[in-house]
């Protein structure tokens, strides 16, 4: 294979990113970390290989920032081995990634009778849906393939031309926060995972993690924002762009994961994730208008009580490399200073993957595993 980085390579640093930019500039960290657990061996030499090869297809991946730009010729991502069998390298994940100097992106290899690939990434430059794209042409490489590769430079302007006529979309009211719901008092320096292997991949994973959510709600109310990918408006294009929009939802106390479906699904039609891009979220954003703000709430109320964010069927065949089998793909989510936690979902096979991220505080786990079992009663009941 001889491709090279693309140094032509320069996009726009899009509206959805520059809110990411100044929340890293802040010091939260913006960061989206996937996993990637399987049987055999993975070489670290080839992994280097294929990651060079992988991100001269996908360029946005190695980027620097060029005032508005984003720029080919940065880090290539790097590559950390560590120690057989010891599992998540946890130090590196409460660590941040300096979207400044770079790299953007890093790979942790963690050999043993269970050997994970876990990379982590700016959200800042990517979304989940890019960050699959670059993972899949890796593994193409280690498997002797040509990547595929994400070289569209478009922003998100062209997803919101692309969705054709969009209906304005009222202003979501502010509120003061919801009161907490995971545990209490001072928090950890690091976030809190809490994970749940689901047998069965349903319909309607989104709406049955709020619905098992709303049962805990210590009000009437709550608040829930669904992450959106903006490709579905145009799927010709290959980005490895942050391009993921939001959707807000109010949730109901005991709520019904039907109701909230068609919600969910009403929003979509209306493109309401596009409507909302039209504004100016600086002004208009329903939970904090500058970083500032939302650092100011404190761990008692939320004005977002969710991030619900389900990544669809990931096909674990696109992650296999000779000698290495994958059994299970899962993301840690970041925490978001507004929100009490964040829920991401994938499908592989027959079973549903839920991490639950929050604050590490008193009876927190609890909690979390209390959601995660209604989250798993709703995902096998017979719709």
């Amino acid at each position: 294979m001889t491709t090279t980085i693309e140094r032509t390579y320069a996009r726009k640093v899009s509206q959805i990113e520059r809110g990411y930019l100044n929340a890293a500039s802040q010091g939260t960290h913006q960061l989206i970390q996937t996993v990637v657990e399987g049987v055999g061996e993975i070489d670290p030499v080839a992994v280097r290989e294929a990651i060079r090869i992988a991100t001269a297809a996908s360029p946005g991946l190695a980027v620097v920032r060029r005032g508005p730009v984003w720029r080919a010729g940065g880090p290539l991502p790097a590559v950390v081995v560590h120690p057989a069998g010891s599992g998540l390298p946890s130090g590196a994940l409460g660590s941040d990634i300096d979207v400044v100097r770079g790299p953007v992106c890093e790979v942790h290899l963690v050999p043993g009778p269970v050997t994970r690939l876990v990379v982590r990434v700016s959200h800042v430059v990517t979304d989940g849906r890019g960050l699959q794209q670059w993972l899949a042409d890796v593994f193409r490489v280690l498997r002797g393939e040509e990547p595929v590769g994400a070289p569209a430079v478009v922003d998100d302007t062209h997803f919101r031309a692309a969705a054709g006529t969009v209906p304005p979309a009222p202003a979501p009211a502010r509120v003061a926060g919801f009161p907490a719901i995971l545990g209490a008092g001072p928090s950890g320096p690091t976030p809190l995972w809490v994970r749940r292997t689901v047998p069965g991949s349903p319909s309607g994973v989104t709406a049955r993690v709020a619905a098992a959510i709303s049962r805990h709600l210590r009000g009437d109310a709550g608040r829930l924002i669904v992450p959106v990918d903006l490709r579905r408006h145009d799927r010709t294009v290959r980005s490895t762009a942050n391009l993921s929009a939001q959707l807000l939802l109010d949730l109901r106390r005991g709520d019904d994961w039907r109701r909230v479906h068609r919600e969910l699904l009403g929003a979509m039609l209306r493109k309401r994730e596009v409507a909302r891009l039209a504004g100016d979220f600086r002004r208009s954003n329903p939970f904090a208008n500058t970083l500032a703000e939302a650092q100011e709430h404190t761990d008692d109320r939320f004005p977002c009580t969710a991030i619900v964010s389900d990544h669809g069927p990931v096909h674990l065949e696109r992650y296999h490399a000779p000698g290495f089998r994958p059994v299970r793909f899962y993301t840690l989510p970041m925490l978001v200073p507004y929100a009490e936690m964040f829920v991401s979902s994938c499908q592989t096979g027959d079973g549903t993957e839920l991490t639950l991220s929050c604050r590490d505080r008193i009876g927190a786990r609890e909690a979390a595993e209390a959601i995660l079992d209604d989250a798993a009663g709703l995902l096998t009941e017979i719709s």
